[in-house]
Formats: C-alpha cells, structure tokens, sequence
C-alpha cells in the first residue's frame, strides 16, 4: 500500500465510525480525528512519508512493532500508547481499518458511558450496538 492509500484508507474508516468529527487544530497539514473531543487518530506526512498516528494498548502496540517494520513508536505522542503507521509491504487495507477501529474503540471506552457513541466491548466485533 502507498501512502496515498493509507492515508485514504484510514480516513474513509474514519470517516465511518459513530460520531467522529475531523478537525485541524495543527494546521492543514494536519488531519486529527476525534471522537466527543478525544482524539484517536491522526494523520499527516513526517519528512515526506504519510503517515497515520494511532492509540493502541501498550502490549498491542509492542507485539505491533515487532511484526511490522511500518509500525514504530508514536510520532510525538506517548510511545507506550501511540503508533505510527507508515506505508509499505505488509500494511494492506484490512490492518488499516481494524487498527483505526482498535484506537477507536479504547478512546471510546475511556470516555462516560453517557458520552459513548457506541459499545466499546462490541463495535466492530460482528454485534454493532450504536446510541
């Protein structure tokens, strides 16, 4: 995948997810993606190369960047909690959308209850319970 893909595929995904709101709090060259203000992706280009931000539970995230050399620690973000995901070989469109889900879902399951625009434990899990 290049990384005009990734960039679109992540976006589209994005773009899917209950109550997601795209925003440019860091200029245009940056696109944050939150859900009821709490960030959960970002995307823009470091020296050249897209890329894509994600939050990922720190044991997920370490397992992440082992198997995938497109995956490092995140781009000025907490390197225990966040990835970078660049383009290449082995980063295809299904890991794409199930990691921009995956950092979904853990922003969404910190947020109240009353807040929660979806079940964090069963969205995207084949049960979709939306508010």
């Amino acid at each position: 995948m290049n990384g005009l893909a990734l960039h679109k595929t992540a976006a589209d995904c994005a773009e899917e997810l209950p109550g997601t709101q795209l925003v440019h709090p860091f200029g245009p060259d940056w696109e944050v993606f939150k859900v009821r203000g709490k960030v959960f992706m970002l995307m823009t280009e470091v020296p050249g190369r897209p890329v894509v931000i994600l939050k990922a539970e720190p044991g997920e995230a370490h397992a992440l960047r082992e198997q995938y050399s497109h995956i490092t620690p995140g781009y000025h973000m907490n390197k225990k909690h966040w990835i970078t995901l660049e383009s290449g070989e082995g980063v295809e469109q299904e890991l794409v959308r199930e990691l921009v889900t995956d950092s979904y879902r853990l922003v969404v399951a910190r947020l109240p209850r009353a807040e929660r625009p979806v079940d964090p434990h069963t969205y995207g899990t084949g049960t979709r319970e939306t508010r």
